[in-house]
């Protein structure tokens, strides 16, 4: 693999293309299914968390981190966006396409003019469901669904 430390941005697309290669070339393929990959990227998850277990709250920007413990955050987010990516290809998800889509229905849950600067779950809301894509029964149906 090519270094990648000089570039501005990289795409979904180029991930998922470069974990696949990855996967590839050391036969993981055969340990990747979706439930060994979730697992997976909970556990990188958990160690995440431990990062920040016992700071309290952490300012944005990290005031006050090492260089060392700012590294050592990048590399567990980069574990989790891999898995994350990995698990998508698996599945057969576009994952881009899937946040994309997530964006527009939290948009839809989450109206502006009544949620701006509240923290309030969207249940707590009171939402005209019927003016959601003129279909009241899909509203209805996402509502039962999961959490965000």
């Amino acid at each position: 693999m090519s270094s990648v430390m000089e570039k501005e941005g990289v795409s979904l697309e180029e991930l998922k293309k470069k974990m696949a290669e990855f996967s590839k070339e050391r036969d993981w393929d055969q340990f990747h299914s979706p439930r060994n990959l979730l697992l997976a990227l909970v556990g990188e998850v958990g160690e995440l968390s431990e990062i920040f277990q016992w700071r309290g709250e952490v300012p944005r920007g990290l005031p006050g981190w090492k260089d060392v413990e700012k590294q050592h955050l990048g590399e567990e987010l980069s574990d989790v966006l891999l898995y994350l990516v990995r698990l998508s290809d698996v599945c057969g998800v576009d994952l881009g396409k899937a946040a994309l889509r997530k964006l527009e229905l939290n948009a839809i849950k989450y109206p502006v003019k009544l949620c701006k600067g509240s923290s309030k779950k969207h249940t707590q809301f009171d939402v005209d469901k019927s003016n959601v894509n003129g279909d009241s029964a899909a509203a209805a149906d996402d509502d039962q669904g999961q959490k965000q």
